[in-house]
């Protein structure tokens, strides 16, 4: 039997490229080739419906996606059955998942494939602090099994417990936190705590072992009111954000090299870009937390922060000059929380999809 006319590859891509991802999900065992693309970061940044950013308020969640200059804004929706909503939903973007802690237990979410899963307290467990999701990177055991990270104290006035909960077998373990020299503590009260920043978190390879100092800063000496960011750069590396408060100037720093070690004694820093525009804004410091979220791609900086009255911005950046800032004005609420956020393919272990999805 003679072969079939086939579709040129691009037009394949072209095509696939439109799909919803929850279905891209379920293609994958068309052939390996098509495996292989939904695994591409390209193809993924490139597909119609990416985005790049997540923004709560008190009352709704949307995503935004940015497209050369164009900024597209969506509201999406977050079913969490068993758990009390709590809005706005803290964000961390970790091991390509959103956790969003909602005041008793957590949810973790995809929401470009619109799964979720609930992680719910144990009886009488105290308010968590959720930090990240992380997993024993293990290159001898082929399935990853991720863990969920927060913190807390027993009692009153005591030091800081780790609280891990293991996905696959769905429990909870206390592991006491181990002071190191370089651990960071306030005394109060004539006890010693540990200070923790839940916005300030970043994943790189999935694996928290320990607290301890990393790596030094590129950024020198900071002022309290400047914003300093730090995000992971193309999966495996970091990338760093300042821009001085006096003079609005804006620097970029990335690591040299991929992080493959876990005391970073050979990280090397670069300057990846410096921008200084008279009339770009304060990334200020919100009600709620003083991080803006980036991203940035070749030469294009891409910055989500909050106005002095609270209301959302999108700023596009490149070649040394303010290409584009919109309003963000069907976000409803003001003072949103946000954080970047990049699609990606991978299940949530044990989750489930929307109910507009199974039917």
């Amino acid at each position: 039997m003679a072969n079939k006319e086939k579709l040129p590859w691009d037009m394949v891509e072209e095509i696939l490229s439109r799909v919803p991802p929850t279905s891209l999900d379920r293609f994958r065992t068309v052939c390996k080739r098509w495996k292989a693309l939904f695994k591409d970061k390209t193809f993924i940044n490139n597909h119609k419906m990416t985005f790049q950013f997540i923004l709560t308020t008190r009352s709704k969640i949307y995503s935004v996606s940015v497209i050369n200059t164009k900024v597209e804004v969506r509201e999406l929706t977050l079913n969490t059955p068993g758990l009390k909503p709590q809005i706005p939903i803290s964000l961390v973007d970790t091991c390509g998942f959103l956790l969003c802690g909602m005041g008793e237990g957590a949810v973790v979410w995809n929401p470009w494939l619109r799964q979720t899963r609930c992680i719910e307290p144990e009886v009488n467990q105290p308010s968590l602090d959720f930090l990240g999701i992380g997993y024993d990177n293990n290159k001898r055991v082929e399935e990853i099994v991720y863990k969920t990270l927060s913190v807390y104290m027993k009692d009153l006035g005591s030091t800081h417990t780790w609280k891990i909960h293991d996905f696959a077998s769905d429990t909870w373990k206390d592991q006491e936190i181990k002071k190191t020299k370089y651990s960071r503590s306030i005394t109060q009260g004539g006890q010693s705590r540990v200070n923790f920043h839940y916005t300030s978190v970043v994943s790189l390879n999935g694996t928290f072992e320990e607290f301890l100092k990393f790596c030094d800063l590129p950024s020198g000496k900071n002022r309290r009111r400047d914003a300093l960011v730090l995000r992971v750069f193309r999966e495996n590396r970091f990338s760093l954000l300042k821009q001085c408060h006096v003079t609005k100037k804006i620097k970029i720093w990335v690591t040299k090299n991929k992080i493959d070690n876990w005391y970073g004694g050979h990280v090397k820093w670069m300057s990846f870009m410096e921008v200084s525009i008279p009339n770009m804004p304060d990334l200020v410091q919100t009600k709620t937390y003083s991080q803006p979220s980036y991203f940035i791609d070749d030469k294009r900086l891409v910055i989500c922060s909050c106005d002095e009255t609270g209301r959302a911005w999108i700023y596009v950046v490149g070649k040394n000059k303010l290409i584009n800032k919109v309003h963000l004005d069907s976000v409803v609420d003001p003072w949103p929380l946000h954080c970047t956020y990049f699609p990606n393919l991978v299940l949530v272990p044990g989750g489930q999809r929307e109910e507009a999805e199974l039917q």
